[in-house]
């Protein structure tokens, strides 16, 4: 048996956020339904290249914002999953998780999610502070997500994550510390906790990264190192075990979905613009709504195929699992690949272990926590050329 993740990318966003760089758009109730169609045709073609071994332990519904469609529709696409996938069953998976944001659920909406199978529900907060939720564009209050929290947890969830976002602009470390106050008191069961980035192709970065002056709205260096500090140590405090660079979980509860990407699990996405990992393939789906609902399940909506060479296999397994707080086996990593890790990577590994960013436990690999601070260097030494 190998498992087996699935990723539906729902679109559609009642506004674009100021710092989103993923492919939403706002439209209407005929595009959506013509989407739905699209995504289930896509569903049965590609099922028709998935054998038997496979077995689905995830599904994750992103976007965009899922909640935002009716629900039934989101019940049409687990119901054409499960008609043409082999779903790993027992008391914890498949794990099936969908975003929803503040403002876009109701208590109807989530009893038809639970009906059909959902079990982990992704809420987007990403501060308690207004002012902020205002001017990272969100289309809610933070009364309007204490609402929709209380209204997931009547409707029986009891497996939550909470996103919150640090570095904000005009954000300082005093109400930060508030949200994660905030945050803690509603004892979720997961939190991802994210410092902004600039993305190129965004709101803020026409405002700021092209704005010289107003680059200055953005937290220092030192006040977003204080930030990521700070989170770490709270949440550790509360109960939390950090699992990897910016994802916490209570015990039992971390992401099964987000850690097969890290893990390198196979998984195939449905929708536009979705990436998939299956049979040592990568790729992307087409980028553009209209000729995705075209083309879907009837000719290939598959971009950017590219077939991963053994190097690149391997710069993966180390740069992906390293994201993980526990590290890579370098057991593991002889038994795929036969070679070892300081036969393909000795140097860097010791470089970095002399840097005092890598520590080698025996068996295992894993950044030391002045690593994880700067993960994004450490990291780019393991591609291959």
């Amino acid at each position: 048996m190998k498992r087996l993740g699935l990723y539906v990318h729902i679109p559609f966003c009642a506004k674009k956020c100021n710092y989103c760089d993923f492919y939403s758009l706002a439209c209407g109730e005929d595009e959506k339904k013509a989407y739905i169609e699209a995504l289930k045709r896509e569903i049965r073609e590609v099922s028709k290249n998935v054998n038997d071994e496979y077995r689905v332990y995830t599904i994750y519904f992103g976007g965009g914002t899922p909640s935002i469609i009716k629900a039934y529709y989101i019940k049409e696409i687990l119901d054409e999953i499960r008609s043409h996938f082999k779903l790993y069953e027992d008391d914890f998976f498949p794990e099936i998780t969908i975003e929803c944001n503040p403002r876009t659920v109701d208590i109807e909406k989530l009893l038809v999610y639970k009906e059909a199978g959902i079990n982990r529900i992704s809420l987007g907060l990403q501060s308690t502070n207004d002012d902020e939720l205002r001017l990272l564009g969100r289309i809610h209050t933070y009364e309007d997500f204490l609402d929709s929290y209380a209204m997931v947890r009547k409707s029986g969830f009891t497996n939550v994550n909470i996103d919150l976002m640090s570095a904000i602009p005009n954000q300082k470390i005093s109400t930060y510390e508030r949200s994660l106050d905030e945050l803690i008191k509603l004892n979720p069961e997961h939190i991802s906790s994210y410092s902004l980035i600039i993305e190129e192709g965004t709101n803020f970065y026409q405002k700021y990264a092209e704005n010289a002056p107003l680059v200055m709205d953005l937290p220092s260096e030192d006040e977003d190192r204080a930030m990521y500090e700070l989170t770490s140590f709270r949440l550790a405090e509360a109960g939390y075990k950090r699992y990897e660079i910016s994802n916490y979980a209570k015990k039992g509860y971390h992401s099964r979905h987000n850690t097969s990407y890290w893990e390198r699990v196979p998984y195939l996405g449905f929708g536009v613009g979705a990436s998939s990992l299956f049979e040592n393939e990568r790729y992307d789906n087409v980028g553009n709504l209209k000729e995705y609902i075209k083309n879907a399940g009837i000719s290939d909506v598959r971009r950017n195929i590219t077939k991963l060479s053994l190097r690149d296999e391997m710069s993966e397994f180390m740069f992906l699992g390293l994201r993980l707080i526990d590290g890579i086996s370098k057991q593991v990593f002889t038994k795929i690949f036969t070679f070892t890790v300081d036969e393909i990577f000795g140097d860097v590994v010791k470089k970095h272990i002399n840097n005092e960013l890598l520590i080698d436990n025996g068996d295992f690999l894993k950044l030391s926590d002045r690593g994880l601070d700067i993960s994004n260097y450490v990291l780019s030494d393991f591609l291959l050329d």
